[in-house]
Formats: C-alpha cells, structure tokens, sequence
C-alpha cells in the first residue's frame, strides 16, 4: 500500500510568501518581491513546495524557464550527439530554495526531482537538451554535482535529458 504523499508542489497562487525566508538575501527577496511578476509575464514558471497538513505555508520553491546553450561548452563526448547545432535548448532550474526552518530535511531533493520531472516530461512536446542550473555558491554547486549535474561553465551546470529519462525510468526511483 503505497504511502500518501506529505508534500505537493504546485504553481505559485495565493500562497502566504511573506513568511519564507531561505537564508540567502537574492532568493528571498526574488521570491517576495519578482515571482508573481515573473510568472503574469511568462518570464519563469515558478512552483512552490507545500506540506499536505499546512498547504498554505511554502516550504520551498523553484522556478523553470527556457535558454540556449552553447555546444562548445558542452563536454566533448556529448557534443557529438548536437550534431552541426552551435546553439540547443535547455531548461533552466533559476531558482532553487527550502524555508530555512525545513534545511535538511531532504526538501532540495523533492523539489529537484519535481522540477526535472516537469522538464522531461516538457520534452514530450518541446525538446530540450538538458536541463541547466546556476549555482548560486559552492554549496549549492556540489548539492547538483550530487545527482549528477556537470559544470558548463563557472556557476553554470548541466544534466543531459537523457540522463534525466534514465534516470526516471531507473528500478526503485521513487518520485511524489
């Protein structure tokens, strides 16, 4: 019998965000201040991390948006299968952050997941090469090595969609 999830994650709506703070300056002051502005005017798609007992307070959030990605930065080994493109796409994971009162707790892995979850399953109807995060530290930069991701450039990393569907499709991966 399988367990009822804990968590949702869903769009940025009503949710009370003036409680969130996740310790670093630029992601709460993005989320309190640009999100809502980011998703009227299709600049990111931005989710929220919500407890199924408290489905007002957020436990944490992430947004996804689109890019182009050089394939002279990408590792030469994966470069072969861009074929002649100079340019492919990706999604962007901009923003990844947990309530500081929730820090580890495993809740970076949950939203991590959901937001490559949505980026593959995005592939079923517009393709995208890989999925690219900015790491905003050297913290956060070895959270994404963790599953996987590898450096594009400086902050900039990246995780191959195929990788991502092996992933998905792996014995024993358990997702919301």
């Amino acid at each position: 019998m399988d367990a009822k999830p804990q968590y949702i994650v869903q769009p940025l709506g009503k949710q009370d965000r003036a409680a969130f703070h996740c310790g670093n300056e630029l992601l709460d002051k993005y989320f309190l201040e640009r999100a809502s502005r980011d998703v009227r005017e299709n600049l990111s798609a931005v989710f929220v991390l919500l407890s199924v007992s408290a489905p007002d307070a957020v436990l944490g959030y992430y947004t996804l948006s689109t890019l182009q990605i050089d394939t002279g930065d990408i590792p030469d080994e994966l470069r072969k299968r861009t074929g002649r493109y100079k340019n492919v796409g990706a999604i962007l994971i901009g923003r990844l952050a947990v309530a500081k009162e929730h820090a580890g707790k495993g809740l970076g892995e949950i939203l991590l997941m959901d937001a490559l979850k949505k980026s593959l399953d995005s592939t079923k109807n517009i393709a995208a090469f890989a999925v690219v995060v900015d790491a905003i530290d050297e913290k956060a930069a070895a959270f994404y090595r963790k599953y996987g991701f590898m450096r594009l450039r400086e902050n900039r990393l990246f995780l191959p969609m195929k990788t991502i569907q092996q992933l998905f499709e792996s014995q024993g991966f358990v997702y919301l």
